[in-house]
């Protein structure tokens, strides 16, 4: 019966691109975005350009992908990653600021942003705290309830968005582990990322299919999966990428950009 029914099923395949740092390349974002349905584009607080950002929105156009913004904390010398205490009023502006640089930029191609997914530090402890998760969700929602959320299944900040009635899209993670709270391993342990193109490839689906988070420890947690989020910025995570579409498809999966999919189209 649970295969039946993945056979009408949508998902949604979204990357983080734009990322052009000393700590990360955006050498593959063309390639990636032949492969994904939604970008989410580094707005230059932690990574990115106005010429990086011009390229993603204009290939993205011609790829059918749909845009968003990707804000992060503003530390490029970390890439985002570090975490840093501010007050809800430099939260908001935070995302409202990087949402403007965005937008101005795809308004230059007429196109839009039609959905925002925070990056790095800020994304994690706003996972992890109700009231971060909030100030965030109220921003958002602040620019226009049309924009579509995406954020972490199962975290605080779905919880959040939901309080707020938002267009939520819950994600998972096609190259991360997760510990049995939901929550992804930290990056400074040894487990945290899934590099084989073949296991990454089945715990997407396996996740997918089952509508569960694959914790580490073989425990399954319960959850609604709209997207799955891929990294790539090497040839393997870019073979890799491919594979999980394929497999996705392979299955009766139907693939769509967030802002086509049908759970959006009424609200």
């Amino acid at each position: 019966m649970l295969y039946l029914t993945i056979q009408t099923m949508e998902i949604n395949i979204n990357c983080d691109l734009g990322e052009k740092s000393k700590h990360h390349s955006n050498k593959y974002d063309p390639d990636l975005l032949e492969i994904v349905n939604s970008a989410n584009v580094a707005c230059g607080f932690h990574a990115g350009d106005n010429e990086s950002m011009n390229q993603v929105v204009q290939i993205s156009k011609k790829n059918n992908v749909s845009i968003g913004a990707h804000p992060s904390f503003n530390d490029p010398e970390n890439f985002g990653r570090s975490r840093i205490n501010l007050s809800s009023s430099e939260i908001r502006k935070l995302i409202i600021d990087q949402y403007e640089i965005l937008q101005k930029i795809a308004n230059k191609h007429d196109e839009s942003v039609t959905h925002i997914k925070p990056h790095g530090a800020l994304n994690n402890m706003a996972c992890e705290d109700i009231e971060l998760a909030t100030t965030l969700a109220k921003a958002v929602n602040e620019i226009s309830k049309d924009l579509i959320y995406l954020v972490p299944t199962g975290s605080k900040m779905e919880i959040a968005a939901k309080k707020l009635n938002m267009k939520i899209a819950c994600e998972i993670f096609a190259d991360r582990n997760y510990e049995d709270d939901g929550n992804l391993v930290s990056r400074k342990k040894s487990h945290a990322l899934i590099i084989n193109p073949e296991q990454a490839k089945m715990h997407v689906l396996s996740m997918v299919k089952n509508q569960a988070i694959n914790c580490h420890s073989g425990k399954q947690i319960p959850c609604e999966i709209d997207s799955v989020c891929i990294h790539g910025d090497n040839k393997s995570s870019l073979a890799t990428a491919k594979s999980i579409k394929d497999n996705l498809q392979d299955n009766g999966l139907k693939l769509v950009a967030l802002n086509k999919m049908e759970k959006f189209k009424n609200d």
